[in-house]
């Protein structure tokens, strides 16, 4: 610290109370304390601290050690003892981190200086006001601590990624979304290629045969929409087997990794192998013109064919594995549950009528006939899916002013599903008044007149309903 270099000259004649004023001011508490270090006055700029010491008012007459905590008394000695025997020409002891008490049992942290002043030996000591740089340093202890929490739990969850990569049998490798290049193998996989060399760095289609490249490539890029991908055959160089590979998602920021497992393919036992019949209907089935499903109970997909694949504008079935029925038929949340609500009741569902959403979102007419069944002891179901956009029954699904009435109530039913119940009862009024027309005609021969007094209509009001249901070449005129 520097001092005035001639306060005498420019200070002279200062009273007691200027001099009171001027400590008061320069420090946020200030204390006067005698030569045995008792506090004999307090001064307290800031009141907002004075209400945070727990018994300030009973300071005065104490000893200053007892009014702070206990591991900071050692502290007062030293700064009393320190004032006590400094030269006159010094000014300042060493500042001295000191904690009171607080009111709500949290300890007030102030920062004291001590120096002697007068001909009594008395000390003054000043302190400021350490409350908001102590919460500063308790957050930045707090953001700093769970800094290394995070850190701790990363490290560890890497540690055990680490080891599960590394200690597993199956060779898996980690590639590049960009580049498709190994980024890391582990040993069971550099085993595997160990005659093709350095594994890591090299790009994965350069050990992938030739013939599987275009379905490595399609399965990739089905990853990178679907998030995963079962086991597909697929061969590899040096490889006498194909082997089945599973690829999933690692995303990092904005990028994303692929992760490889490979397994081996397993052949079916003798048991396991169809009679040539049935392996000829299921390979009908496959190259059917129709889409043919397996779904599980929940209604992902377990299984289709090209032509469910060609339906929804899938690049192959294994494109739509895994995902949910749903998505595409009818409304979502609405013909699915009644389909399959109706498969576990009665068993199957036959011609149900509906529509089929591709991935762009045209939807075409479909017909749905299941089956419900079990599979390794779980239960899944079978849908046959025909398109049937060319037949009379798309007539249906047309809006109500652009589509001819239904002539009995069996094509009601077929409504049920897949228009509002508004438009159903306005059909069914619409059939229940037709076949109220044609009854009146088969009941007076045909006779017009005596038709519209029957059904309490005038007859200019019976011949517009004739235009309407298309009847006026039906109904001969009548005479007069």
């Amino acid at each position: 610290m520097k001092a005035f270099k001639s306060p005498g000259k420019w200070l002279v004649g200062m009273s007691a109370d200027i001099v009171g004023m001027v400590i008061a001011t320069m420090a946020d508490i200030a204390l006067i304390v005698d030569r045995k270090g008792v506090i004999r006055d307090i001064a307290v700029q800031n009141t907002a601290l004075a209400r945070e010491f727990a018994e300030i008012s009973d300071w005065v007459g104490r000893p200053w050690v007892e009014t702070v905590t206990s591991e900071s008394r050692d502290k007062v000695v030293a700064m009393l003892s320190a004032a006590g025997e400094a030269p006159a020409d010094q000014a300042l002891a060493t500042d001295r981190h000191v904690n009171c008490p607080g009111r709500d049992g949290r300890d007030v942290p102030v920062l004291f200086s001590a120096m002697a002043i007068g001909e009594k030996g008395s000390i003054v000591a000043f302190g400021r006001d350490l409350r908001t740089i102590a919460t500063l340093q308790q957050r930045l202890i707090d953001v700093q601590q769970s800094l290394e929490r995070d850190f701790s739990r990363l490290r560890h969850v890497e540690t055990r990624y680490r080891i599960l990569f590394q200690q597993s049998s199956e060779p898996m490798l980690v590639l590049d979304g960009a580049t498709q290049r190994v980024v890391e193998a582990n040993p069971a996989a550099q085993q595997m290629f160990r005659r093709q060399g350095k594994l890591v760095g090299r790009g994965f289609a350069d050990v992938v045969e030739p013939g599987s490249r275009a379905t490595l490539e399609r399965l990739l890029g089905g990853v990178s929409r679907t998030g995963r991908a079962d086991d597909t055959p697929i061969g590899l160089l040096g490889q006498k087997e194909p082997v089945g590979l599973s690829a999933f998602v690692i995303r990092q920021g904005s990028g994303l990794n692929f992760l490889i497992r490979l397994s081996p393919v397993k052949l079916p036992d003798r048991q396991d192998v169809l009679p040539a019949g049935k392996a000829n209907l299921l390979k009908l089935i496959d190259n059917a013109p129709d889409g043919f499903v397996v779904a599980g109970h929940d209604g992902r997909v377990i299984a289709a064919n090209a032509a469910f694949a060609e339906m929804v504008q899938a690049a192959s079935p294994e494109q739509v594995v895994g995902l949910s029925l749903d998505q595409w038929l009818g409304r979502p949340g609405v013909d699915l549950p009644v389909v399959t609500a109706n498969l576990r009741q009665n068993g199957s569902v036959r011609l149900y009528p509906t529509t089929l959403r591709d991935e762009f979102g045209a939807e075409i007419d479909v017909e749905i006939s299941a089956v419900s069944l079990v599979s390794d002891g779980k239960p899944c179901f079978g849908f046959a899916i025909r398109n049937v956009a060319g037949r009379a029954t798309s007539e249906l699904m047309r809006p109500a002013a652009a589509r001819t009435v239904p002539r009995s109530l069996e094509q009601i039913s077929e409504l049920i599903g897949r228009v509002s119940l508004k438009d159903i009862v306005r059909e069914t009024t619409d059939v229940i008044e037709r076949l109220s027309i044609e009854a009146a005609l088969d009941i007076t021969g045909d006779n017009r007149a005596s038709a519209a007094e029957m059904l309490g209509l005038s007859r200019q009001s019976l011949y517009v309903k004739l235009r309407r249901y298309g009847m006026m070449d039906a109904a001969p005129a009548s005479p007069g």
